[in-house]
């Protein structure tokens, strides 16, 4: 999956030390969070996930002390760096959970007490290999079986438990975005709702148009609607064709259900192709990680100059950007 990493590569934007630098490319203008407002949170969850970029490009290029240039992305927004998650495979550092220092979190129910924060595909250094291998089983919705995953929801149970689930966010970007997402579901379906932010989330199988009669018998499935209540926050971008789908899948359901197709058309949404084939085969298939039922979707409209532009985590930290925000619920 495209990340923020392969913008670092675009030759028209800064170099790669720039864009990994907070007081270069971060929202300086953003020097008191507003933990209320909605631009504010979705700057400072973006600037999280750029941290656990940088960390783990930190740790490539063997920058350390005052060379490293990870912290400013957390401390600018006075968080300190609560556990790093590395990959059992690659020793790579694939997310962070965060904790928000507690002089700004007292009394202030709308902010988080703890972010946890994955990070997309990175392009460069040795842990492409390990990410690449990630994005495939994206793809063949195998994510929920890989060893990073199980450290990951691992570490978003240890800290629900501990602390509770209020004030306790998820966020991602891209490959990272999809790993918040499946754990998010897999926590909703235990009746514990997080608050999630999730940047480029990928979307590879579109929504069947249409099914026969005889599908429709089987209902809709308990799993779907224990999710309905979950409202996590998607970020897209209409010229990124990793996650634009998002947009026509929650449009269309909304069509369907306005001329009164909603029992139908949810039911078509929660499958994707792949796995209404594997069930006229006699094989159960796994949820299709992409699809959830409701969703805060915000479509950033601001024309991009290219593909790296639509997908890369840095517009989202951006005051000045055309956002079109819809809520959907099932």
């Amino acid at each position: 999956m495209a990340s923020e990493s392969e913008s670092l590569a675009d030759p028209s934007g800064p170099i790669a030390s720039d864009r990994e630098n907070f007081h270069l490319c971060g929202p300086s203008h953003l020097t008191t969070v507003d933990w209320k407002d909605p631009i504010h949170r979705r700057s400072v969850a973006a600037c999280l996930v750029q941290g656990v970029y940088v960390l783990e490009r930190d740790r490539q290029e063997k920058r350390e002390g005052s060379q490293a240039l990870a912290p400013p992305w957390w401390k600018s927004f006075d968080f300190q760096l609560h556990t790093q998650l590395i990959d059992d495979a690659d020793s790579c550092v694939f997310g962070a959970i965060y904790q928000l220092n507690s002089t700004n979190s007292d009394g202030n129910d709308s902010a988080p007490r703890y972010v946890i924060a994955f990070r997309g595909t990175i392009t460069k250094g040795d842990a492409f290999t390990r990410d690449l291998e990630l994005d495939i089983h994206i793809v063949r919705n195998g994510l929920h079986q890989t060893s990073r995953f199980e450290i990951g929801i691992q570490a978003v149970r240890h800290i629900v438990a501990t602390y509770g689930s209020s004030n306790v966010w998820l966020t991602g970007h891209s490959l990272g975005a999809a790993m918040a997402l499946l754990a998010g579901k897999n926590m909703a379906k235990t009746g514990v709702f997080l608050e999630a932010f999730l940047f480029n989330p990928p979307f590879f199988s579109a929504p069947i148009e249409s099914i026969q009669d005889k599908k429709v018998k089987h209902g809709i499935r308990s799993t779907f609607v224990a999710l309905s209540a979950w409202l996590p926050c998607l970020f897209v971008n209409p010229a990124d064709h990793i996650c634009s789908e998002y947009i026509g899948y929650f449009e269309h359901r909304k069509q369907m259900e306005d001329i009164g197709a909603g029992a139908i058309e949810r039911l078509a949404t929660q499958h994707s192709i792949g796995g209404l084939l594997l069930n006229a085969m006699g094989k159960q298939s796994e949820e299709p990680l992409h699809l959830i039922p409701s969703a805060n979707l915000t479509v950033n409209v601001t024309p991009a100059r290219d593909f790296y532009d639509a997908h890369g985590i840095h517009q989202w930290w951006r005051p000045d950007l055309l956002l079109d925000s819809k809520t959907y619920n099932y």
